[in-house]
C-alpha cells in the first residue's frame, strides 16, 4: 500500500510539473535576484560628484559630510565637478566598498579603524588607519606619488 501511494505522489508531481505554463517570448521575464553588490545610482554620483563608486556589501556608503559626526573623510584635490572632501558612514565593524577616487592625500577614519588600498604608477599600497585617526597618503606623504583610493575596508 505504501509503494502504491508513492507511486500515485510521483505521477501527481510529474503531472504537475508537466502541466506549468510556457511563458511566451513576447512575455516580460522576471529579473535575476542574483546581488552583484554593484553601488546603487553609481553613474549619477560619478556625474554629480566626480567619484567612482563601484562595488561594495552596503556596510560602507557615501554620506553628506556631518561635522557633528565622526564619519570616514577622504580627502583629494577638487578638480572638476570632485569635492575637495568625501564623508562615508560605516554601519558595522566591518565593511568594504570599491571605489576610483584620483589624487587622494589624507584619509581620517572617523569612529573606525580602517584599511585603505591606493594605486600608484602600477603599484597598490594598503594603509591602515587607527580608529580617530588621519594618516597622510599618496601627495600628502613626502615625495608621495599621485594616488587613486580603490578599496576602503572597515576593521574595526
Amino acid at each position: 500500500m505504501t509503494i502504491v501511494a508513492l507511486g500515485a505522489l510521483g505521477a501527481y508531481a510529474t503531472a504537475s510539473a508537466d502541466s506549468l505554463p510556457t511563458p511566451r517570448a513576447d512575455e516580460p521575464q522576471m529579473p535575476s535576484a542574483v546581488e552583484d553588490f554593484a553601488y546603487p545610482n553609481a553613474d549619477q554620483i560619478l556625474a554629480s560628484q566626480g567619484i567612482k563608486l563601484v562595488r561594495g556589501d552596503g556596510k560602507i556608503t557615501l554620506a553628506d559630510c556631518d561635522n557633528n559626526l565622526k564619519q570616514i573623510r577622504v580627502y583629494s584635490y577638487a578638480e572638476g565637478n570632485r569635492k575637495p572632501i568625501y564623508c562615508f558612514t560605516a554601519n558595522s565593524n566591518t565593511g568594504q566598498l570599491s571605489l576610483e577616487l584620483a589624487r587622494v592625500f589624507a584619509i581620517d577614519s572617523g569612529s573606525r579603524a580602517l584599511s585603505a588600498d591606493l594605486t600608484a604608477e602600477g603599484v597598490t599600497k594598503t594603509v591602515s588607519v587607527a580608529k580617530d585617526s588621519y594618516a597622510s597618503v599618496g601627495e600628502g606623504v613626502i615625495g608621495g606619488a599621485r594616488s587613486v583610493l580603490v578599496e576602503i575596508r572597515v576593521t574595526g
